[in-house]
């Protein structure tokens, strides 16, 4: 008589399995897809003729591609699709970063970066999702902290990467098609150690308060002024250290700040937000990266530039991982696509900013106007969030 051959069950994964691995999906995902962009600007910029108005440009339509992997997200309930959606992400990050390299048409680089930023909300949000979901599932604390070092990581990486590259002379294009090559390392842990696909929740496990929707249009507003924030620094760092004569050949260093400055911070901001409150925590951060962003428009010494640096680093880092959990707490069946309709007023912004921001720098030659209203954004979220924390709805 024929047995049938039992079907393999793939072995429990561990927790720290799924940490390391949502870790490197965000290397993949954002580090490379997105902010080697940060480092290799300036080269294109000498070597490409890239100039201040396109490179805005293809930040924004980075974030316009991020702004549609978003909607996308907000509106999938499936899981398994969701987790298609996200292997496919950590994919195609190799492929788009290679993409940049291999061709010197604006066209393709804008296609390169519209694609990176769907791979970029792949990792964000349905990555981050699959692995909130996970610990809320096996009795772990809610937090993204740890599994959020995966960005400063990948700041690490981009910066670290362009140094050694340019070190070895490497044009523009050869240094994207090494960060390419760089992505294979991180690609096998990702991808074997995903998330599984989570099962639906159903009677009590679904139920969970639900904030007013004037507490979420506030959060909506005041991510919308994160977004700005974080999205000038991401984009304009290096560029804005090579623009200072005395400080020619720094940029990759300061950018390199940024992502040591974040790895170590997301567990200080965990820490602050279990005694303080997620709100109040918020609000410090935001205060801090006011003082980030105001730093080089007051001095252009190397002092303030790396200053900035880190205090960007340590904010923004605190800023995404505090109020994407808080809000994906929320939405325990589906935390992915919670995150992913807050995170739309993030991509708004980290559309308009870059493009405006190209635009002022090419007509005044300097970053200090888009600077002090990058500044006043933030004094805007800052008072979002006073607002917020009046409405006494503790999370």
């Amino acid at each position: 008589m024929h047995i049938p051959p039992t079907p393999t069950i793939p072995p429990a994964l561990q927790a720290w399995q799924v940490i390391v691995g949502g870790i490197c999906g965000l290397i993949l995902t954002i580090g490379l897809a997105r902010f080697a962009y940060t480092p290799l600007l300036p080269l294109m910029q000498a070597q490409a003729g890239l100039s201040d108005v396109e490179g805005g440009w293809l930040a924004s339509i980075n974030y316009l591609g991020y702004m549609s992997g978003a909607l996308l997200a907000a509106w999938i309930d499936d899981a398994r699709l969701r987790q298609r959606l996200y292997s496919s992400g950590l994919v195609l990050s190799l492929i788009i970063t290679a993409l940049m390299g291999l061709s010197e048409h604006f066209w393709v680089w804008a296609l390169s970066r519209y694609l990176g930023g769907l791979c970029g909300a792949a990792g964000m949000l349905l990555g981050s999702g699959l692995v909130l979901n996970w610990l809320m599932r096996h009795g772990r604390r809610p937090e993204l902290g740890l599994h959020f070092t995966g960005l400063g990581l990948g700041i690490v990486v981009s910066a670290l990467g362009a140094f050694a590259m340019t070190g070895l002379l490497l044009s523009w294009g050869q240094q994207w098609l090494g960060f390419a090559g760089l992505g294979l390392l991180f690609l096998w842990p990702a991808w074997v150690w995903r998330p599984p696909v989570p099962p639906a929740l159903h009677g009590s496990h679904v139920a969970a308060s639900t904030p007013s929707r004037r507490w979420m249009g506030l959060m909506t507003l005041m991510y919308f002024c994160a977004g700005w924030g974080f999205v000038i620094s991401a984009t304009f760092t290096v560029a804005i250290v090579e623009r200072q004569p005395a400080l020619a050949g720094q940029g990759p260093w300061a950018w390199a700040l940024v992502g040591l400055a974040a790895t170590p911070a997301v567990f200080l901001w965990d820490k602050l937000a279990r005694r303080w409150g997620e709100l109040k925590a918020l609000l410090l951060a935001f205060a801090l990266q006011t003082v980030a962003v105001l730093l080089p428009a007051w001095s252009a010494s190397l002092g303030a530039a790396l200053v900035g640096a880190l205090l960007y680093g340590a904010t923004f880092i605190g800023i995404v991982s505090l109020t994407l959990a808080l809000v994906g707490r929320r939405a325990p069946n589906n935390p992915g696509k919670a995150m992913a309709r807050l995170t739309l007023s993030y991509g708004l912004a980290q559309v308009c900013a870059p493009a405006l921001t190209g635009v002022l720098v090419q007509a005044s030659g300097s970053f200090r106007t888009a600077l002090w209203i990058t500044a006043a954004v933030l004094a805007v979220g800052m008072g979002l969030l006073l607002l917020l924390l009046r409405e006494r709805e503790v999370l």
